[in-house]
């Protein structure tokens, strides 16, 4: 076998019947990638889900905190 790497799965991208990422999700991965060191570049995938927990959040699909009242 050659060494392509070709995903020909799910590629991700809010695929139908998916959960929205949040501001506590972006939170918990940020924590985990610091913790482990991990890239915490602007280009790496916290700073990546910390902008789309964001977006969701001025979409109104998400509060922070995880529980709505």
């Amino acid at each position: 076998m050659s060494g392509n790497n070709n995903n020909s799965g799910n590629t991700g991208g809010g695929s139908k019947g998916s959960t929205p990422m949040s501001q506590s999700d972006a939170s918990r991965i940020q924590s985990a990638n610091a913790k482990s060191g991990s890239d915490m570049s602007s280009g790496g995938f916290a700073a990546r889900a910390q902008g789309a927990g964001d977006r969701n959040a001025n979409a109104g699909g998400q509060q922070s905190g995880g529980t709505k009242k």
